[in-house]
């Protein structure tokens, strides 16, 4: 009788758990690496260790910041800012009429060679608040146009220089190519013509890849409103690098375009006389032209950032480093002693 009770009570208590049920577990599924177990280097930064690697860092980085400086400064610049002394003094109250009235805008400019410029001597134009990374701006072309002559008529992405008013299709389209930058240099020295080359000056991957060679010139710059330069219509776009250069956009508002090469040298105290053409509009956004002359260096053109960011990230190691050093030899820690580890501290005092 007990026994059959206790084997009934037995089975009723089994059932009632296979019948109960089964409580979610948000656990994830156990490995090694879930639970950060695998073998792990743990390294101790020591004083030394620290004072070490600060060293090592100032070490590397100071000698680079100082050649790096020097490099820079060894690059010759010259810089002449033409926008406003450009514009006759009676038109000096209403630019934007001026330059949008047709005619010529020769300017007679000089410039003294302050220092032996060796060739070859890079010619560039700067514009200064000029924001050709606007998103409507550097939207509007068609690569699809530019490089290929079948596709000329894929101009959706161009507007509002899509097409003529008379609807005819504008090549190249869009308003990237509508505002070429159109001033024009020239420059002698002692009544001597030094010539400007204007082949190469663009990246050879565009030339090839981006620009068609089968693609010409239409009814560019035909509408109401000129925008900036004009381009010759029996040239490919390939061969049109003034073009090339100007499409590849500028992500900052100051930004430097290359307009060609000098390839004679440029003696002390050499005085280049520049006539330039002032056509480009750039007072209706109160934009700054500038024209440069500089050479280059190993490390590319002047530029003085790089080598003060290794100079000021050296100089901060070396400071870290000494300071460290004379924190540890005042108060330098027993040897043995493990009591500085966190998981070696008890804050209960137990």
């Amino acid at each position: 009788m007990n026994s059959n009770t206790a084997s009934s009570s037995a089975g009723g208590a089994g059932s009632a758990d296979a019948s109960a049920p089964r409580r979610n577990s948000k656990r994830p599924k156990y490995s090694r690496f879930t639970q950060q177990e695998l073998p792990a280097c743990k390294p101790i930064l020591t004083p030394r260790w620290v004072i070490s690697a600060f060293l090592l860092v100032s070490v590397v980085f100071i000698p680079i910041g100082v050649v790096s400086l020097f490099a820079s400064r060894d690059v010759v610049e010259l810089v002449d800012q033409y926008e406003t002394v450009c514009i006759p003094e009676v038109n000096i109250t209403d630019k934007v009429k001026y330059i949008q009235t047709p005619g010529d805008k020769s300017c007679n400019r000089t410039i003294t060679v302050r220092k032996h410029m060796k060739q070859p001597i890079f010619v560039y134009y700067q514009l200064d608040n000029f924001y050709q990374n606007h998103r409507r701006y550097v939207k509007s072309r068609s690569d699809a146009q530019l490089r290929s002559n079948s596709k000329a008529s894929e101009v959706s992405a161009c507007k509002p220089e899509d097409t003529t008013p008379n609807g005819t299709i504008i090549v190249p389209c869009g308003l990237i190519a509508w505002s070429l930058f159109n001033d024009t240099y020239s420059f002698s020295r002692n009544d001597n013509q030094l010539a400007v080359n204007k082949t190469g000056i663009s990246w050879k991957s565009d030339r090839e890849n981006k620009f068609g060679s089968d693609v010409f010139p239409k009814n560019f710059q035909n509408g109401t409103l000129i925008g900036g330069g004009s381009l010759n219509t029996s040239i490919p776009l390939s061969q049109q690098e003034d073009l090339i250069v100007w499409m590849r956009t500028a992500a900052l508002p100051t930004f430097r375009k290359l307009y060609g090469k000098i390839e004679v040298d440029l003696k002390a105290n050499d005085v280049i006389n520049i006539v330039l053409q002032n056509r480009y509009n750039t007072y209706s956004f109160n934009g700054k032209k500038k024209l440069v002359l500089s050479t280059t260096s190993w490390l590319g053109g002047k530029n003085d950032f790089l080598g003060i960011a290794y100079l000021t990230v050296g100089g901060l190691c070396f400071f870290l480093a000494v300071s460290f050093t004379i924190v540890y030899l005042v108060k330098p820690r027993r040897l043995g002693d493990p009591s500085y580890l966190s998981w070696n501290r008890n804050p209960g005092g137990r």
